[in-house]
């Protein structure tokens, strides 16, 4: 016979109280540090929430952890504690989120590498103060409530209407204070794969940041449906939970069925777009120059004669300098026979006498025959070499192409990000090109496609934008996000965006934020076709950010109105 069992209490090991005797100590010391403990799970909640952005586009974890942001500021008992809890959520969200900046130190020799995260995680600290006052925001709301009562379904549908509009503030003020850094807006989780718009189809009529709002809005979906649940008796218990499973599976097949519904008509300008594949080691060292170019030109010739198109080349892509009125040695150290006619004239034998090419290259700011400055510039060139037009990057990447502060950080030893002592002057902003048979052309070098409402020339209306790009620092994270944010401002703008970049991923994007064509990262290869033609102005085109912002004043009115009933009711 099998031994009887022995009592719990006579001594004998309980095989899960003994599993979990090695936690209990650490469960313990945070029940006794709600401080703490609030913290970490904001930081957790933080960092899963990023896990929805590219390359993992893992997006029910975006709003499972802005769902636990909700909840942890609902039950927030003072305004620090709040702002606070916020503030973790973006440690943990935006070290996550930038960790490819850490990439760009590998690249500049006159720094070590590893201060790559601890660069990332100093700008984390900065970028988390936006959610800090999103959180303080919707907790400020809260209180305005006056109840005391933080559990029941109208408290948290409370937060839900004032938590949304303080993101949206909160995004567009990340965008623009101390020029801005709007790198992954929380809504761009909800934008769909390559051929699928996500519920970013409504960005045309709320913009990104609005996007941001209604998936903080979806995310608190959840929390207001147990909380219903709780507060129901009987059947109606088990009713209230459903809505949120029905959202939950509309969002789904939104996000993962492609768009079926979306014009897929050609335009008339066609078009070559070059991915070369230069690595970033190799991209600004003189020696390897003219075998960059010899890459671009063979992925560049035309597939037949007489051939009309327009070819497009990356950000960086480009070693000579191509303008006139340089010093002699300058084109004698960098430019094709020591001559910036002919280094033109060579492009124009390659793309063919009826075809025009718009690369990137680097213009000098010159002073007494010594280069002051330069300028992040895309040229166009015809076929017969001739210089056409010129536009100059108007919104720079702080530390990347300028040190601010250079007075104070270099004394420290403090560089920027990628070699290069020279700093770059920026432009005058966005600019429309009138190319003739080859259409109005936009341009925005590589981070300014990230700022909403801020690609397009007010005054004209482009056909296309071009979006050249060199994403060889950015890692294996940077370039499938740097894609994801040109697709929303394709959306946003009602026009295709072409992207050209040295390493990938380089795409064709239609009007409706779908990509046509691209080519993956780390490959070389070229796309040809007709560009896709624009779409009529959209909302957003016409009114820009007024738009997510008029949203968060109609949510924060919603919000007072049911303050109102809330205490009209006592």
């Amino acid at each position: 016979m099998p031994p009887p069992a022995l009592p719990l209490h006579s001594g004998a090991i309980d095989p899960l109280r003994h599993e979990a005797r090695p936690l209990k100590p650490a469960l313990d010391f945070l029940e006794r540090r709600p401080r703490l403990a609030a913290g970490l799970a904001a930081i957790l909640a933080g960092a899963a929430a990023a896990c929805g952005f590219q390359p993992l586009a893992f997006w029910p974890l975006t709003l499972l952890g802005v769902a636990v942001l909700a909840e942890l500021v609902v039950r927030a008992p003072g305004w620090r504690r709040a702002f606070l809890i916020g503030w973790c959520f973006g440690l943990g969200h935006f070290t996550l989120g930038n960790n490819w900046i850490a990439t760009a130190f590998t690249y500049q020799a006159s720094m070590p590498a590893w201060l790559g995260m601890i660069a990332v995680f100093l700008l984390s600290l900065y970028l988390a103060i936006y959610t800090g006052l999103a959180a303080l925001g919707g907790w400020l709301v809260l209180r305005l409530d006056g109840s005391g009562k933080r559990s029941g379904p109208g408290a948290f549908l409370l937060l839900a209407l004032a938590f949304a509009p303080a993101w949206i503030v909160s995004e567009w003020l990340r965008a623009w204070v101390f020029t801005g850094f709007a790198w992954n807006p929380l809504g761009i989780a909800l934008l769909g794969g390559y051929q699928s718009q996500g519920l970013a189809m409504a960005v045309p009529w709320i913009g990104t940041y609005g996007l941001s709002g209604l998936l903080v809005l979806i995310a608190c979906l959840p929390g207001l449906f147990w909380r219903l649940s709780r507060a129901s008796a009987g059947f109606a218990r088990w009713i209230w939970p459903l809505p949120a499973l029905a959202a939950f599976a509309a969002l789904a097949a939104l996000m993962i069925l492609p768009d079926r519904w979306a014009a897929r008509s050609e335009g008339a300008v066609r078009y070559t777009l070059v991915q070369p594949d230069i690595r970033q080691e190799f991209i600004d060292d003189p020696r390897y120059y003219e075998g960059n170019f010899v890459k671009l030109a063979k992925l560049s010739l035309p597939r037949s004669p007489g051939e009309t198109r327009v070819v497009f080349w990356p950000e960086s892509g480009l070693g000579d300098y191509i303008r006139d009125g340089y010093p002699p040695f300058l084109y004698r150290m960098y430019t094709y026979a020591g001559d910036p006619v002919l280094a033109r004239e060579r492009i124009g034998r390659v793309i063919g006498p009826y075809a025009v090419l718009m690369t990137g290259a680097v213009d000098l700011v010159l002073k007494d025959e010594e280069g002051i400055a330069a300028r992040n510039s895309v040229s166009m060139i015809d076929g017969d070499g001739n210089l056409l037009a010129s536009y100059s990057k108007a919104h720079l990447v702080p530390y990347g192409e300028y040190l601010a502060l250079r007075w104070l950080l270099e004394p420290l030893g403090a560089t920027r990000l990628v070699p290069g002592a020279m700093d770059f002057w920026p432009g005058p902003g966005p600019r429309s090109f009138d190319m003739g048979r080859w259409g109005k052309v936009g341009v925005q070098i590589c981070y300014e496609i990230i700022f909403s409402g801020q690609v397009v020339d007010p005054h004209v209306r482009p056909d296309y934008i071009f979006n050249p790009s060199n994403d060889g620092w950015f890692g294996r994270w940077g370039p499938p996000q740097h894609l994801a944010q040109a697709r929303l401002r394709a959306i946003e703008e009602g026009l295709p965006v072409m992207r050209s970049t040295t390493t990938g991923i380089s795409a064709v994007i239609d009007a409706d934020g779908l990509v046509r064509a691209h080519v993956p990262w780390h490959q070389s290869g070229r796309l040809d076709g007709r560009i896709p033609p624009p779409r009529e102005a959209t909302p957003f085109a016409i009114f820009g950010n007024l738009l997510p912002l008029a949203l968060a004043v109609a949510f924060w009115i919603v919000a007072l109105s049911v303050i109102a009933l809330r205490r009209r009711g006592r």
